[in-house]
């Protein structure tokens, strides 16, 4: 799937206080847009995600699949701070000629958004039929339907949030810790730390899964081993993976961009923020995820107006947002479905008042 660029070329606030002399975020399309931009579907990606969804959401984007280009206009794209094309510690520094290392500045969930949405201007989009987003991306996605209440119609919000947990920012700093202990951290040079974010990764794979996910995955081989187990092997597998695609900057970057993330931050609360969103909301719980427990997602269901909550069962956790296709493609197919039987036109002031109840 071929990258396109968006070059934004004014300097961009942050919430911080500080800025960006502009930036630059990669995207990917498919499909064709109606005269009505009645099929616009944006994917908003995760922490370590890219602007292909088709690459890492597979079974839910592509042809035959539920997000289907030849039926939809799919928008993904790559969120400011990544390292899939878009600006972020790798990117060159105008003012130094250098790339930004440690001296790129704190980006939120908010910031993001709103570069986003700069972006879906220049698209010259006014309509987005569907936004949704798993973990990160669904913080995106209710962040962004609180910025603009009149943009989506439809939102999906799986294993995701309205505010960084402590439990979440408790493990994102051990994360930022392992980084931290890496000699090389210290270094302005694009690998410093990475032996550190692979210690990170694996600690990050724990609150990804659960007890039971490795139990069944990474059981002995046999009753009398000693060594060589396959769950280590799998905590540095999962470190040598990311390594091979990321960098120690971006993930500390991201890392604390999750942390940022509280809609209510600026709004007066978190429930006066949730009040605003006017899209028709399908929010998804897993009930076996330690990282985004179910309570969450109940949480948004019950201050969302009209929003509708269902959960799935999953072996993965916290993952099961990216491996669990098809039951999300069924709650997805019956809750659009609601409103077509129901002769219900899903328009952002359109509301779902058949299920609502919490599993």
């Amino acid at each position: 799937m071929n990258l396109t660029y968006f070059d934004y070329k004014y300097s961009f606030p942050l919430e911080s206080g500080e800025s960006l002399p502009g930036f630059r975020l990669a995207y990917t399309t498919r499909g064709t847009i109606n005269s009505d931009q009645s099929n616009v579907v944006w994917i908003c990606h995760a922490l370590t995600g890219n602007a292909d969804a088709g690459d890492w959401w597979g079974g839910m984007v592509g042809p035959g699949k539920y997000y289907d280009p030849d039926h939809t206009f799919i928008v993904c794209a790559n969120v400011l701070g990544s390292c899939y094309g878009s600006t972020g510690p790798l990117s060159v520094n105008p003012a130094t000629g250098s790339a930004y290392h440690h001296d790129f500045p704190l980006v939120t969930v908010r910031d993001m958004v709103v570069a986003l949405d700069l972006l879906r201007q220049e698209l010259g989009i006014e309509k987005i039929h569907t936004c949704i987003g798993g973990s990160v991306g669904g913080e995106q996605a209710v962040e962004w339907a609180i910025l603009q209440p009149n943009l989506i119609d439809n939102l999906v919000l799986i294993a995701s949030g309205a505010i960084a947990s402590p439990w979440c920012i408790a493990f994102n700093e051990a994360q930022r810790m392992a980084i931290e202990a890496d000699p090389t951290w210290v270094e302005q040079r694009d690998d410093a730390g990475l032996a550190g974010m692979k210690a990170a990764r694996a600690m990050a794979m724990i609150s990804y899964r659960n007890y039971d996910t490795y139990g069944f995955t990474q059981a002995l081989d046999n009753n009398e081993q000693l060594d060589g187990y396959k769950a280590a092997g799998y905590q540095r597998y999962q470190g040598d993976k990311l390594a091979d695609r990321f960098n120690a900057f971006t993930y500390w970057v991201l890392s604390k961009v999750m942390d940022s993330h509280n809609v209510g931050r600026n709004r007066g609360s978190i429930l006066n923020a949730l009040g605003q969103v006017k899209a028709r909301t399908l929010v998804v719980g897993i009930r076996s995820d330690l990282l985004f427990p179910p309570s969450e997602q109940q949480f948004l269901a019950r201050h969302i107006p009209h929003a509708a909550y269902e959960e799935i069962d999953s072996l993965y956790g916290h993952d099961g947002f990216l491996i669990e296709f098809r039951p999300l493609t069924g709650i997805i197919r019956k809750w659009m479905a609601s409103a077509a039987s129901a002769a219900v036109v899903p328009t952002a002031n359109s509301l779902l008042n058949s299920n609502q109840s919490v599993k």
